[in-house]
């Protein structure tokens, strides 16, 4: 008995002794885990707090600004007549060998602005703008925009059916359109004149007498160049322009831009970038486009700075006009940076005056190269949706990074300051990824995810003014994603997070990749090929290339007996799409093995994309040079991997 009380106390001893020890070590491995995480939180702090303070800086600075122009019920005109008055004389574009200055464009939109009131324009009429870049361009708009007129802003690129449903999916009223696109127009004329009463304004040397339009260059000559009537009646959350994005989800999208988010974007990159009004800042970006309409001319209209148009993009041309012009800034796209690397070396590359660039798409495998042999003191990446509100900027020039999310405060904490985030989705499907309770997850360091961006209504950096129709817009929406009854911005873009909080691009979800530094449809060009080839199986999506921005696009259709003539496919895609958005490669597939809801393989094809070893349907490829499609063996694969072959 005694020895069992002996055993017995023993064991319990023993087991205190081990709980003692179980529970010191299990603190002792808690306090190093706290201790690890704390002194990975003061690392994060240490290296990102100069640039998330710099970032807060920008941030405040803007929503002051416009909190002031809120109160002040301040539109895109009123600012610009503030510019006028301060910089009159001093010139706001060059273009060729033209130079305006601030009150000849003044007077030329006053009498845009005149000429419309006349004709019987009111305050919210729409009207479509289908011209190349050049100074009148941005005119033309301002002077509507001075009478509330909203100008929808059409890509050059489109034809026939694309912009047909670009010119309608709006309220417009009537088609301003540049001579140098008048076949463009007459293509589609027929079917507008049959679906809505348009007037048709040209500007330049129409040869088509016949055609029923006003001449805009006569209307001017006699037209008054005083101020519109109306030009104080706007306010601050008036549509200003349209401006079309094709999105994710199809046919181009009409996105709305009202004043305060014209002059929040401009203001915003303006600050970002240091700018004042000394500034010659050269655009070869497309006027109908976010960066070149709105940010690239709005550093002018509203900050007084100067800006060199090129109605193309040369890569040959473009150290040599930012010399002519003497500019100290030019704007971006990846595609652009990547062209001008590629050109040989010569003593333009060192000679100009450009001291910073702004933009998006710049990859971190150029980055380095391309700012040491252009001397380019600063980048400004930035990454923002023409639609969206999920805005972020690369305030500290992190190579590849498009900005950042602070990493100091937890994520709800972040969000009170700027809410953007990173939701995990399914990559296939592109739907958000909800946790046990219903609401999304946020993105860690290292994981990929839809980048959202939270929508308030009375807050022009917060806000999703959405598109010309009603159903696309709610489209772009996400419900419920960290609190019950809250509303997210869907980019449709994959980004990653590192654990520093710099964001860097990956992937499109959806139905839209960008390719020459324009977003392609994959919907629009498989229905032109379905449409030609009476409705036949086809998959359209984005492929890589080594060294090439974006994704090329790649058609797989479905050809068991080798019916398709590519060279007849080719002709009608040149007649109906913009070269950007005609497939690369072309995969005769023998067959489609469908999902159970009956959609096509996208991205098992997509996966799969061009490589001849693992692919036994013929694969073809687009030859720059002879203009056509010709088969793609191993030895032309190998071609394109190691960069000798070029798209």
């Amino acid at each position: 008995m005694l020895l069992y009380a002996l055993q017995e106390r023993l064991v319990k001893t023993l087991n205190n002794s081990l709980t003692r020890a179980v529970s010191n070590v299990t603190f002792s491995i808690i306090g190093l885990y706290a201790a690890f995480k704390l002194a990975m939180w003061l690392r994060v702090i240490i290296l990102t707090i100069h640039r998330d303070l710099r970032g807060l800086y920008y941030l405040t600075k803007t929503k002051v600004t416009m909190a002031l122009h809120r109160r002040r019920n301040m539109t895109v005109a009123k600012l610009f007549k503030k510019t006028v008055a301060e910089h009159g004389d001093k010139p706001i574009f060059y273009h060729q060998d033209e130079v305006w200055s601030f009150k000849q464009l003044d007077a030329f939109s006053n009498k845009v602005a005149n000429i419309f009131t006349e004709l019987g324009f009111n305050h919210g009429d729409e009207v479509v703008l289908f011209m190349e870049s050049k100074c009148e361009y941005i005119g033309l708009w301002l002077g509507l925009a001075k009478m509330g007129v909203v100008t929808a802003l059409i890509n050059t690129n489109q034809r026939k059916e694309s912009l047909i449903h670009s010119i309608l999916t709006i309220n417009s009223k009537a088609v301003i359109f540049g001579t140098e696109l008048t076949d463009a127009i007459l293509e589609v004329y027929p079917t507008l004149k049959n679906q809505r009463d348009l007037k048709f304004f040209s500007y330049g040397n129409l040869s088509q007498p016949n055609f029923p339009h006003h001449d805009l260059n006569d209307l001017l000559k006699d037209a008054s160049t005083a101020d519109p009537i109306n030009i104080n009646s706007g306010n601050y959350e008036d549509k200003i322009l349209y401006i079309y994005t094709s999105g994710t989800t199809g046919l181009p999208k009409a996105a709305v831009i009202k004043n305060c988010r014209f002059i929040f974007v401009t203001i915003g990159i303006g600050n970002s970038m240091g700018f004042g009004s000394n500034e010659i800042i050269y655009t070869c970006i497309p006027l109908y486009h976010l960066s070149g309409g709105i940010i690239g001319s709005g550093q002018c209209l509203l900050k007084g700075n100067s800006m060199a148009i090129r109605h193309k993009f040369s890569a040959k041309n473009f150290w040599t006009d930012c010399i002519k012009y003497q500019c100290t800034s030019a704007q971006y796209i990846g595609e652009i940076c990547r062209y001008l690397l590629c050109q040989p070396e010569s003593p333009a590359d060192r000679a100009h005056s450009v001291r910073s660039m702004f933009g998006n798409g710049l990859r971190i495998n150029i980055w380095k190269d391309f700012v040491k042999r252009f001397n380019i003191e600063r980048v400004l990446e930035f990454y923002g949706a023409t639609e969206g509100n999920a805005h972020v900027v690369n305030v500290d020039h992190k190579a590849g990074a498009c900005g950042f999310i602070s990493q100091i405060l937890p994520g709800a904490l972040t969000d009170l300051f700027y809410p953007v985030s990173i939701i995990k989705v399914d990559e296939i499907t592109g739907e958000p990824i909800r946790s046990s309770n219903g609401l999304c997850i946020r993105c860690r360091a290292g994981d990929s995810g839809e980048f959202v961006g939270k929508i308030v209504t009375n807050d022009p950096s917060r806000a999703f003014d959405g598109y010309a129709n009603q159903e696309a817009s709610d489209k772009k929406i996400i419900r419920n994603v960290f609190r019950r009854g809250d509303a997210y911005f869907a980019s449709g873009d994959l980004v990653t997070l590192d654990e520093l909080g710099y964001v860097f691009f990956k992937d499109r979800t959806g139905d839209t990749f960008r390719w020459k530094g324009e977003n392609v449809s994959t919907t629009e060009v498989e229905a032109v090929i379905g449409n030609h080839l009476e409705h036949v199986d086809c998959v359209v999506y984005g492929v890589e290339i080594p060294g090439c921005e974006g994704r090329a696009g790649m058609a797989a259709i479905l050809d068991p007996e080798d019916k398709v003539d590519l060279k007849d496919l080719l002709a009608e895609m040149k007649k109906v799409l913009p070269n950007y958005s005609i497939p690369v490669f072309v995969r005769k597939c023998q067959r489609f093995t469908q999902t159970g809801t009956f959609k096509l393989p996208k991205v098992t094809l997509r996966n799969q994309a061009y490589n001849p070893v693992t692919i036994t349907d013929p694969l073809y490829y687009f030859d720059v040079k002879s203009c056509q499609y010709l088969s793609l063996d191993e030895k032309i694969y190998q071609q394109i991997m190691s960069g000798l072959l070029r798209f």
